[in-house]
């Protein structure tokens, strides 16, 4: 029978791994390379963790709510919204957008040199963040953005680009913006509200008035016999026929002595079928007059609108049931508003009490 070799294969004089392996961890050398990774990995996930506040920018994980908004003339004046198109440098999509249902829609109406205004408002009753901004949308049924045209100066479009990024709360109209042409900037507001937002009530407010959210949002949801309303805080008055004014007139001779009754620019709010009346008709068949409130005014004058005045809207100081604080009839809003809106938000009269709105 035949036999075969058997190999046998002697061990290894060496030291088995695991001792080998406690000599390894037991250097220098690997204490120092584990020292030097350690760091490395510290530093690599706080940058990772901070890196999107870097340059201003907040880290969320909402969509961009600011939007650019312009008529596509050759397709029936159709609107055209974009998610901040050439304002971000992102690729937003341009086309139609779903209205979102809210109570009411309010426009803060702003301009390139109202930083300071917007920075004060921010510190204020206008949420500076965007869960802010939503947990204030949920609370009162109000969606709250900055309405604010277009200008040629690259300058103010770049920090405005800056802004948009930090804050993410406007809406860019393709209306110049310049203080002679705020008739043409109001018509576009409301067309623009009225294509992004299902709202019962759109509310031009401006950036210099002190506000309680919550207020507007009960007034606004009041029982109302007219579905077409047109609410403010109602004036007459002599018209400007003094070149020399600020409030000139020249359409006076179309008017007369006396302007009829109209609302307050500072803030107002028409009701959605108002609203819808005004998106109809194409821009060059209304007649626009130097002053947005008294254009405004008019244009109500040819429909079959309610007039509800409410004189919480324009009130000179805090009250338990002011719903808008400015300071009439000196300024039109509050003088010196960068400082005055901080000072009333202190005041607890002002920025705490009851949610209240009078009947006017």
């Amino acid at each position: 029978m035949p036999t075969y070799a058997k190999v046998f294969y002697s061990r290894s004089l060496s030291p088995p791994w695991s001792s080998r392996f406690r000599r390894l961890t037991s250097s220098s050398a690997f204490s120092t390379a584990c020292l030097i990774f350690g760091i490395a990995g510290f530093l690599f996930g706080s940058i990772s963790v901070f890196r999107p506040m870097i340059g201003g920018r907040k880290c969320t994980d909402f969509e961009p709510i600011s939007v650019s908004v312009s008529w596509d003339r050759g397709a029936g004046s159709k609107l055209v919204a974009e998610e901040r198109p050439g304002l971000i440098g992102g690729a937003g999509g341009g086309g139609s957008r779903e209205r979102q249902k809210v109570m009411g829609f309010v426009g803060i109406q702003t301009g390139f040199g109202s930083v300071g205004r917007r920075r004060s408002l921010r510190k204020t009753w206008f949420p500076s963040d965007r869960e802010s901004l939503f947990r204030l949308e949920e609370s009162t049924g109000l969606a709250f953005r900055f309405v604010i045209g277009k200008t040629n100066d690259k300058s103010k479009m770049t920090a405005l680009k800056r802004e948009i990024e930090d804050y993410d709360d406007f809406i860019l109209l393709d209306a110049e913006e310049q203080y002679s042409k705020l008739p043409y900037k109001t018509l576009a507001f409301f067309k623009a509200a009225y294509a992004l937002f299902d709202a019962d009530f759109y509310v031009k407010a401006d950036d210099d008035i002190y506000l309680r959210p919550d207020r507007l949002s009960v007034l606004l949801a009041k029982e109302r016999p007219h579905s077409q309303t047109y609410l403010g805080c109602m004036k007459k008055g002599p018209v400007f026929t003094d070149p020399s004014l600020k409030w000139y007139e020249p359409l006076s001779y179309l008017l007369g002595k006396e302007y009829f009754l109209h609302a307050y620019g500072p803030i107002y709010a028409l009701s959605a079928d108002v609203v819808a009346s005004l998106v109809t008709l194409r821009n060059n068949s209304f007649r626009m007059f130097s002053n947005e409130d008294v254009t405004i005014g008019a244009w109500m004058l040819a429909m079959n609108v309610n007039h509800e005045n409410n004189y919480e809207l324009c009130a000179p100081d805090c009250t338990a049931s002011s719903v808008a604080v400015w300071d009439i009839p000196k300024c039109s809003g509050l003088c010196n508003p960068e400082v005055k809106m901080l000072e009333l938000h202190k005041r607890e009269i002002c920025s705490g009490g009851p949610t209240s709105a009078s009947d006017g």
